[in-house]
């Protein structure tokens, strides 16, 4: 009997797929950064996961996923997601805090009450800060641009990462960007510029950094 996955190496998997879509070598301090554990932490699970053949870790390549390895990372991005939905439509709860409290108790759901738990949530298609929930079985998530890969015209509904700095997250709230909000790109100034933004009436100025953490859904203008 295959053994279940303990909760830190669900959390460790979701890590390295998460940073594996940005840019850059995935390495065990960047996974224990993302984690918020001392790397040595990080490790001894990515070791474990390693041993399970579920990580390809080599020294001085990084750190990958297995086929075998994504497909359950997906599953847990899934479940999380999920449990979000229901945290925040059912209980009331912030995205914030429906990304934080999800993770004290997705992993003891069985997979027919994270079945039942979806139906009965209407089979959302995005978590509360407007990222994808994958579908049944799926080996990836569908690909969300970054707002600073919009041009100039283009309209956008935002999306948040769980994992962004509270610093900027509330800096992002009094420019009126949080999830849902609806942004139209006015300009965007060359060499990694600014961009100017339309949020909700009201134009808004966006360094390039900032904006590259931000998740879009691209829409039509209306």
């Amino acid at each position: 009997m295959v053994e279940p996955l303990t909760k830190s190496e669900r959390e460790t998997m979701k890590a390295i797929y998460r940073l594996v879509e940005n840019p850059g070598e995935v390495t065990t301090g960047t996974v224990a950064q993302r984690l918020g554990v001392v790397p040595g932490t990080a490790s001894a699970t990515v070791k474990k996961l390693t041993e399970r053949g579920l990580v390809d870790h080599r020294p001085y390549k990084g750190i990958e996923l297995t086929t075998s390895g994504q497909e359950m990372a997906v599953s847990a991005i899934r479940r999380h997601r999920i449990c979000e939905r229901f945290l925040a439509d059912y209980l009331g709860y912030t995205w914030q805090d429906a990304d934080r409290l999800a993770s004290t108790f997705e992993h003891d759901l069985s997979a027919e009450v994270e079945r039942r738990l979806y139906e009965a949530l209407g089979r959302p298609a995005f978590c509360p800060h407007g990222l994808p929930i994958p579908q049944p079985e799926a080996a990836v998530i569908p690909h969300m641009p970054r707002l600073y890969d919009l041009e100039p015209g283009e309209v956008a509904r935002v999306a948040l990462s769980g994992s962004m700095e509270q610093s900027v997250v509330a800096f992002l709230e009094n420019l009126g960007v949080r999830p849902d909000t609806r942004v139209e790109v006015i300009s965007k100034q060359p060499f990694d510029g600014p961009l100017e933004l339309r949020v909700g009436g009201t134009t808004r100025m966006l360094g390039e950094k900032v904006a590259r953490q931000i998740f879009v859904k691209t829409m039509e203008r209306d």
